[in-house]
């Protein structure tokens, strides 16, 4: 007979927050009065390690295009760049290599990179100006030719956001009080020059992404306490674009003529609305979010998480681009939104950009990188395809291909993703909303100190073993997310099988703990089948999104006009298949996981696992401006198959560079 073990659940009340109103985590840096209480609470950088799958990705970076921009894209990173006293560019491509520079140094404990990352810090904080200014300065006559050297753009409140998350992460690492310093001085410089030269009077971007200003405002207050940052969230938010009306009133689902708006802005500014309900927790804040997802996935988006946007907001044929930065700032936003909101719906959603979008737009080595991907890409090659904006080789695998912004801000996804697997909970407990193979200590109780391994091969097994130390008895909650997609999770404490019901697909362990102490959570992973473009299916399972795989070609190119040399991918074997209905509705899926999994699970090589189904060719689907062509109706003569079934295999999205994600059925 098994032994059941009775939990006491401590009910915690998510989206809207009723329980949790006077609860505070009291051990780390949370809201504080008159904002709303979180559930969650972010921890120290450093705090959280990566083991195995994510270490590698973090060392592969380090190794790669994070560790070494300076000396790759020197004509931006090098010691000429505005935000290093230069006269060379001075708006955003400096702070966005530091924002992935900061957290990668200091969550691998790195020494090299923090020596890079510092010397951007010590210059803005020892030239802040003393109005509260910080940033680059003025250049003098004749500068204003080289672009992002513009005075304009110096003075841009854009580029202050960004290096206000660098400083941000900074003291989350270091707690160098110099950080609180700068921003209560700069903060007010803002909070007196706003109403003459708002968010936008520069350029636009910052008015779009004034979401970014307010975190960091709330962050500061609740250090500071200082009330004349509220004033100043109250006009960023005015100043800011209006997306809660935006995601609220299906403008993203107009199609003709599609909305005006750029892709990366509506990744961002997913977090906005819910940055300013914590200061007024009213819940069309709240509300406005969900819409907006469920808007962008109606109308423009795709089997893996992402949406039409090669620039501007383009529908969901699944040949349109998603743009990198699209994919980085959105798991961004959901990082801000999960411990305000503790929906683990954004848990969710996270996990699907990192575990399927986020390996596939960068080569194994992380030196070269794609500007848009597609859900359906059968070639990646400089020609001419159905984007907004096609230009400087922006489906390519190159360095500086494509604009330089994903150049430069790529770098915050991994990183970024490993800081936010786990959180404090408001009762000072520890809380795995995200996972991934890691170890965490952190103070939990009335300030011991615990430190939680969790070994697992998450996203691609269902098994996450999690395995305390401390130095006595010390009791406190631990909260597991079971995902949305999970039907039937398994929990089990020292080996014995526990109650499993949860609240708000959040459980809570409360109880005395020991080191030594084991919990093995298991969610059980069932296909899933999903409909799409032009009555296309998905396949997911878990996490993972499925795709056909393809073999690949890869060729190195020079071509002029080009800084560098690129990488073009072509096929090598058919891609051109239907689905046959029988073996996806019919539960005829299988998983075939591999027992071990490589430190670099993300190619067609090292791929952990196998789908292995029917399909059949669809003779009239070809190849169409570089891209697959429409996918054929169901009624279209198009959709007419080859007679004969053959056997094709499906591997996590992930692991391809080629794929098909959105497949025909046919019978």
């Amino acid at each position: 007979m098994k032994k059941f073990i009775l939990i006491i659940f401590v009910v915690v009340f998510l989206f809207p927050i009723t329980n949790a109103k006077d609860r505070r985590n009291t051990l780390y840096i949370t809201n504080q009065a008159p904002l709303v209480a979180q559930p969650y609470t972010s921890l120290p950088l450093g705090a959280i390690r990566p083991q195995g799958m994510l270490l590698k990705m973090l060392e592969l970076q380090r190794d790669g295009l994070t560790g070494h921009l300076d000396s790759i894209y020197s004509v931006v990173c090098g010691p000429d760049n505005g935000w290093l006293g230069g006269t060379g560019d001075g708006w955003e491509r400096g702070p966005y290599w530091l924002d992935g520079l900061v957290p990668l140094a200091y969550i691998l404990d790195d020494d090299d990179l923090k020596a890079k990352a510092q010397k951007w810090i010590e210059w803005s904080i020892e030239n802040q100006q003393d109005d509260g200014y910080f940033g680059p300065r003025p250049l003098p006559e004749g500068y204003e030719h080289i672009p992002g050297t513009q005075q304009g753009m110096r003075e841009d409140w854009w580029p202050k956001m960004v290096m206000l998350k660098v400083l941000q992460q900074y003291y989350m690492a270091t707690g160098d009080k110099r950080v609180i310093t700068l921003m209560t001085n700069y903060f007010r410089y803002q909070l007196k020059m706003l109403p003459e030269n708002e968010l936008g009077y520069v350029t636009f971007w910052a008015n779009r992404r004034g979401g970014d200003n307010l975190a960091v405002v709330h962050w500061l207050y609740n250090i500071t306490g200082d009330k004349f940052l509220l004033e100043l969230a109250d006009i960023i938010h005015q100043q800011t674009f209006d997306w809660t009306t935006v995601y609220s009133d299906n403008t993203i689902r107009r199609l003709n003529p599609v909305p005006d708006l750029h892709c990366v802005n509506v990744a961002q500014g997913l977090k906005e609305p819910v940055m300013f309900y914590q200061q007024h927790p009213e819940q069309k804040y709240l509300d406005a979010v969900k819409s907006g997802l469920s808007a962008l996935q109606d109308s423009h988006g795709f089997v893996n998480g992402m949406y039409g946007g090669d620039e501007r907001l383009h529908g969901n044929d699944p040949t349109q681009g998603s743009e990198l930065c699209s994919a980085v700032e959105m798991m961004f936003s959901f990082e801000n939104i999960l411990p305000v909101t503790g929906d683990v719906h954004y848990a969710d959603y996270l996990e699907k950009i990192a575990y399927n979008v986020l390996p596939s737009q960068s080569t194994d080595d992380y030196m070269r990188k794609q500007y848009f991907q597609q859900a359906n890409q059968i070639c990646v090659t400089d020609e001419d395809r159905n984007f907004f904006n096609d230009g400087n080789g922006r489906i390519v695998f190159g360095t500086t291909s494509g604009y330089p912004c994903c150049l430069t801000n790529m770098h915050q996804g991994w990183p970024k993703f490993v800081q936010n697997l786990w959180y404090a909970t408001a009762e000072n407990g520890l809380a795995a909303l995200v996972y991934g193979p890691s170890e965490v200590t952190a103070k939990v109780g009335d300030g011991q100190e615990v430190t939680i391994t969790e070994s697992t091969a998450y996203p691609f097994k269902e098994d996450i073993r999690f395995t305390l130390k401390t130095s006595g008895k010390v009791e406190f909650p631990f909260h597991l997310r079971i995902p949305e997609w999970c039907q039937q999770a398994e929990v089990k404490l020292n080996g014995a099988l526990i109650d499993t019901k949860s609240i708000h697909n959040i459980i809570i362990i409360n109880r005395e703990w020991s080191s030594g102490d084991e919990v093995v959570l298991k969610l059980n992973m069932d296909f899933r089948i999903s409909n799409w473009y032009e009555n296309s299916v998905g396949i997911e399972r878990g996490p993972l999104v499925y795709a056909l795989r393809i073999d690949e070609e890869w060729k190195e190119l020079e071509k002029e006009g080009y800084d560098d040399t690129f990488w073009e991918v072509l096929p090598k074997s058919p891609w051109n298949f239907a689905l046959v209905k029988d073996e996806i509705y019919g539960k005829k899926l299988k998983a075939e996981v591999s027992d071990e999994i490589s430190s670099n699970p993300w190619n067609l090589e090292n791929a952990p696992i196998m789908v292995k189904t029917k399909g059949k060719r669809l003779p009239m689907w070809t190849m169409e401006r570089a891209s697959a062509g429409k996918i054929p109706s169901p009624s279209s003569p198009a959709r007419k198959t080859g007679e004969k079934e053959e056997d094709i295999v499906l591997v996590p999205y992930g692991c391809t560079t080629l794929r098909i994600s959105e497949f025909p059925v046919c019978d």
